[in-house]
């Protein structure tokens, strides 16, 4: 199975149980900025103990590796699981929606959008960049989500918020993160 019909397998799963998601991540960047091959792809769902069910019978061994203990752990902890399509091994990591207020607030503000002829919630441009400055700090200066980040604001520069963005650099403290991607810049 491919990348693009994994990605479509889940996103029908989870519109056929009424659970919400957004696509971020590097896939989200890729689309946004400049693509790159991952092996992972990150949704941010609004999963219920009822979608565990249907998301379990959808994805069933031995094509997939999904355990059912990890999702209720995930959800009981707000963390994340992972989903392993076993032929090829790609991986779709499910992070848990939070009540952080910078994860309701990308949340809210997702876009759906046609990616590879399906029409998908996407991270915003905006907090695309946000999400991956955040990682590049988290991560000790990682410089694959930092020019990430920076590919996203060079290619979207002319229609991103930037008043949004600076308002969540300051209350998640990126202003050194931030102000190096804007010096890295130039804007296509």
């Amino acid at each position: 199975m491919s990348q693009q019909d994994l990605l479509s397998s889940v996103v029908g799963a989870l519109d056929e149980c009424g659970c919400a998601y957004m696509l971020t991540g590097s896939f989200a960047s890729s689309m946004q900025g400049e693509p790159r091959l991952s092996h992972d792809i990150d949704l941010i769902v609004d999963l219920t103990t009822q979608h565990v069910s249907h998301l379990l019978k959808r994805f069933p061994p031995p094509s997939f590796h999904l355990d059912e203990q990890s999702i209720r752990h995930a959800l009981a902890e707000r963390t994340m699981f992972t989903l392993l399509e076993v032929q090829e091994g790609d991986k779709i990591d499910f992070w848990m929606l939070t009540d952080e207020p910078f994860d309701t607030a990308r949340f809210s503000r997702r876009q759906c959008e046609d990616v590879l002829g399906m029409k998908l919630y996407v991270s915003s441009p905006e907090d695309t960049i946000l999400a991956k400055l955040r990682w590049a700090k988290l991560s000790g200066g990682s410089e694959r989500q930092s020019h990430d980040a920076l590919r996203v604001y060079e290619v979207q520069f002319g229609t991103l918020d930037l008043g949004y963005v600076r308002e969540w650099v300051r209350t998640m403290a990126l202003e050194e993160e931030w102000a190096r991607l804007v010096r890295s810049a130039r804007p296509d």
